[in-house]
């Protein structure tokens, strides 16, 4: 019989999750949806032969209605073929008509006659066939795809109970993939124990689908000692390859489905670029020329705009990380080659970097002597007088600047990424890869160890509370940035970082996990004259959005520690921060 749809059920206690409650609601919808298009598929007519011995050996031909399964004639799994439907109905309908001649022509010229009218009238119902095919097809069709999007609603609503329930088995991206992975495996098979105990005529043992809520406990009982070890050493890549093998031996004893990353090997390859080395280090080239060109383009300014009085520069630096373009292309293409990226790395390009050109022209004065002569009247004599005038003059300027809004941001922004790519992007920057050699001598990779060292001056550490902030955000030196990171096991972006910091630091603070803007209405807003080291500081147009886009914590002397890439110390008066800058906060007491 055609199956319904699955539907979970979730106690008040859970729903009272607005996460839970929302993928709930939104697993009911799917349902009902999948629901009324198995009920609008047609039902298939099974053919029927009663002999009737005791009346003049009669064959009646009866139908009697019967459901076929969403699935049986499309999709996955399907028993069918349009032209082996069509041979199958050739050889019962020969086979048929073979019968009746043989048994019956000489008892009974009428039944002949039948027979040679059937064979006419199906000639006629082949013209048709597949214009009745193609439309009962759809309806198998749209019913499929509809049980499809439940089942996957049914998947989120659970992941997102689970992770309500047990938030440390969801600690990372990685724990996030294969938890997501390790349920849809186990709603697979609970599917199919469902669907076999219907087909056989029983009723599936009460539970099934709701035990799918607890899946992922003996994934996270095997893997906690794995994740904690990342949590407190995440610049050990070789960890990946230890929880690869751990993850390997649980796949294998779990039933396979559609997943993020099929096979044994998806924690592998989860973290590693899966395009060859020259494609990889091609297409960086290729995005590194687009950087050449611009600064080409820059340099020869004054000649391809000549005839300015004045040239003004406004520059941000122009660089990338590439382990950031490498990770996104991996996230998109997979396996990609140079060439099929190239248009990829124009509109990343053109969203990292802006030219702007403004022509200004300013009135100046300038002071000009003038001569004027003079005649006397009296004895007609002439004389020459000078002075000086101010004269105003146009004075053209050309105004140039450049944005570079950080590949990262561009990517994390206005990347089109789904949450899994999202997460995935993540995994590939903190392993770079699994190929640290591909770019180990660019100047703009963020290495772990690769932070600015500063040494804040012991009267500054006399405040406590400062002390106890700077003792905390120290730990996190060198942590690369992480577009939505908030902890150190998943690293952090700049926002997660100063949060973390001020709920960790042991001053009795807790704001949550706000963003940049919200730390700024959190705290008083202070004048610069004021500030003093543990005063947070913010900046804006960092990308774009509104209000403060970045904060970091101010150490005093015109240094900040913040999150940039990686975690450092940082100047505040360099021409980029200055440019940026927005405000000084205080946190409340």
């Amino acid at each position: 019989m055609a199956k319904k749809a699955t539907r979970l059920k979730f106690t008040e206690d859970e729903l009272s999750n607005p996460k839970v409650r929302k993928a709930a609601e939104k697993a009911v919808k799917a349902a009902d949806k999948a629901d009324q298009a198995v009920a609008k598929t047609p039902k298939k007519r099974k053919l029927k032969l009663e002999a009737d011995k005791t009346a003049h050996r009669k064959v009646h031909l009866m139908f009697e209605k019967q459901e076929i399964p969403v699935g049986e004639l499309t999709g996955r799994g399907n028993r069918f073929t349009r032209s082996a439907t069509h041979g199958a109905v050739a050889t019962v309908s020969g086979t048929i008509h073979g019968q009746v001649v043989s048994g019956n022509q000489d008892d009974n010229a009428a039944v002949q006659a039948a027979d040679t009218s059937t064979g006419a009238a199906e000639v006629s119902a082949h013209t048709i066939d597949h214009a009745v095919y193609s439309k009962k097809l759809k309806s198998y069709e749209k019913a499929e795809k509809l049980q499809g999007k439940s089942d996957a609603a049914n998947v989120e609503a659970i992941y997102q109970q689970r992770m309500a329930e047990h938030p440390e088995d969801f600690s990372n991206p990685i724990s996030r993939m294969q938890q997501k992975k390790a349920i849809r495996k186990e709603y697979a098979a609970a599917r199919r124990t469902e669907q076999t105990a219907a087909e056989a005529g029983e009723t599936a043992e009460e539970g099934v689908i709701t035990g799918i809520k607890s899946i992922g406990q003996k994934l996270s009982e095997l893997k906690d000692k794995a994740f904690a070890y990342i949590a407190e050493n995440p610049h050990v890549i070789l960890i990946i390859g230890a929880l690869a093998a751990l993850l390997m031996i649980i796949s294998a004893s779990s039933s396979s489905c559609s997943a993020f990353l099929p096979g044994g090997t998806g924690a592998v390859v989860a973290t590693t670029y899966t395009a060859e080395d020259e494609d990889i280090i091609g297409a960086n080239e290729d995005y590194k020329a687009l950087e050449a060109s611009l600064q080409r383009q820059i340099d020869n300014i004054e000649s391809t705009h000549s005839g300015y009085d004045e040239y003004n520069y406004n520059l941000d630096e122009i660089g990338h990380d590439p382990y950031q373009l490498a990770s996104y292309l991996t996230v998109l293409y997979e396996d990609y080659s140079r060439s099929e990226v190239q248009s990829t790395l124009r509109s990343l390009f053109d969203r990292q970097y802006e030219l702007i050109l403004e022509e200004e022209v300013e009135i100046r004065y300038r002071t000009e002597t003038h001569t004027s002569t003079y005649t006397d009247p009296e004895t007609g004599e002439t004389e020459e007088e000078e002075y000086e005038v101010e004269v105003p003059y146009e004075y053209y300027i050309l105004n140039v600047t450049l944005k570079n809004k950080n590949l990262g941001h561009v990517i994390t922004e206005s990347g089109g990424m789904s949450d899994d790519q999202a997460e995935r992007y993540a995994i590939l920057l903190q392993t770079k890869g699994n190929k640290k050699y591909l770019f180990a001598d660019e100047v703009y990779v963020a290495g772990g160890d690769d932070y600015l060292q500063y040494d804040i001056p012991g009267e500054a550490l006399t405040d406590e509370r400062f002390a106890n902030m700077i003792r905390e955000a120290e730990k996190y030196l060198g942590y690369p940035y992480v577009w939505g990171g908030a902890s150190p096991s998943t690293s952090f972006d700049c926002s997660g970082f100063v949060s973390y910091v001020i709920n960790h630091c042991g001053n009795g603070w807790n704001v949550g996990r706000l963003t940049a803007d919200g730390l700024k209405n959190h705290c008083s807003i202070i004048r610069p004259s004021e500030a003093k080291p543990g005063d947070l500081i913010f900046f804006q147009g960092t990308y774009n959005t509104s209000g403060a886009s970045h904060v970091g914590i101010y150490v005093g002397d015109g240094m900040m520690i913040h999150c940039g890439n990686p975690i450092s110390y940082a100047s505040i008066n360099t021409s980029y921060w200055q440019q940026h800058f927005y405000c000084f906060g205080r946190i409340p007491d």
